[in-house]
């Protein structure tokens, strides 16, 4: 009987965070709207999305800490919502600084016959590229005397915070888990102290794979929450049940904005949406001792990360970054894309299940 009464509490929470990010999202995204705080995709096969609100993420701040209200004497949920709403703030700058253009950058087209190059790019005959390096800008005025390119837009480019001001942001978060002293024992280890720096790298590489998946419609809100879907499976297969909730609230949260992110999406997470979601499920793997399970359900961001760190230190070349936008810019659909990414998202963690039963 207190088996069940736990089981129903847990679904009551998970209702709950479903429910209010449904009802944030709407309310936020007419606020947005009325604001015109709107996306201006820098990928050309993406302009169709110009004018859908960005910062959707602030309806996540609203749930968590509806969710707070009434789950402060839970130490787990608290904590992971603490983490959660401390991410969540450092997009919302993010995102509020991205509001002023930067540049203006060109997007041409090869007419030539010829396979061109631009900057670091080998451009085909009739492809289309954004006019973005040092590089590339030098170079495009002779193409354009020369008449083998042709501007056929512009595309502004946001403010960004320098690489160093958003890593030093990302640790200051790193510390605040760590400082709480929950996280002591990661994958059978017993760290103390050394807990703080595994926690830090932990929540810098959640963030960062989050926040680089977060460019299709429902991509990283599908994956996000496929994954912690499967991280409350294995909690409730293996032990132990109190690692579920903190999962419960992230997919809650994922599922809640999909009725408004899934293709064609009216509204997109930003910063703030992909903050939330990077801090909130490296949290609850970290809390919940669940490393090795939790970096494989988020396989599909990893490995995406690592592809365009492998790009940025010029092994290897993609037209655009990161993968998601080079497999669309080859002629894959968006919704063929994300299909493929959740489903392999889910082969993942059914893996990973299987192998924690027979293997383990």
């Amino acid at each position: 009987m207190c088996g069940m009464m736990i089981n129903t509490d847990m679904l009551i929470l998970f209702l709950i965070t479903l429910c209010a990010t449904i009802f944030f999202t709407f309310y936020v995204r007419r606020i947005l709207l009325k604001a015109r705080i709107a996306d201006n995709p820098i990928v050309s096969e993406h302009r169709h999305k110009s004018g859908t609100p960005t910062m959707g993420g602030i309806a996540f701040l609203f749930t968590i800490s509806f969710v707070i209200s009434l789950y402060y004497q839970n130490t787990p949920i608290l904590i992971v919502s603490f983490i959660m709403l401390s991410g969540g703030i450092v997009g919302l700058v993010d995102d509020l600084i991205g509001l002023k253009i930067k540049e203006v950058q060109k997007i041409v087209v090869n007419v030539s016959d010829d396979v061109i190059t631009l900057g670091r790019l080998d451009v085909e005959p009739g492809e289309e590229v954004r006019v973005a390096t040092p590089k590339a800008k030098a170079e495009v005025d002779d193409l354009l005397k020369l008449g083998k390119v042709k501007v056929i837009g512009e595309v502004p480019i946001k403010t960004e915070p320098g690489e160093l001001e958003k890593i030093i942001c990302q640790i200051v978060l790193g510390l605040f888990l760590g400082l709480t002293g929950v996280v002591t024992t990661i994958g059978g280890f017993e760290l103390g102290i050394f807990a703080i720096p595994v926690v830090v790298i932990a929540i810098l590489g959640c963030i960062n794979s989050v926040n680089l998946i977060d460019g299709m419609d429902g991509l990283a809100a599908g994956i996000v929450g496929i994954a912690s879907i499967a991280c409350c499976v294995y909690g409730y297969l293996f032990g132990p049940v109190s690692i579920i909730p903190p999962f419960l609230i992230l997919s809650g949260l994922c599922l809640g904005f999909l009725v408004f992110n899934k293709y064609p999406a009216s509204i997109f997470m930003g910063d703030t949406g992909s903050f939330v979601l990077g801090t909130g499920y490296a949290a609850a793997v970290l809390i919940g001792d669940i490393p090795y399970f939790g970096v494989l359900a988020l396989g599909v961001p990893i490995i995406s990360v690592v592809v365009s760190l492998l790009h940025r230190a010029h092994i290897i070349k993609l037209p655009v970054e990161p993968l998601h936008h080079t497999l669309n810019h080859y002629g894959m659909s968006e919704t063929r894309i994300v299909f493929s990414y959740w489903a392999i998202t889910v082969l993942l963690c059914v893996i990973g299940i299987l192998v924690k039963m027979y293997l383990f």
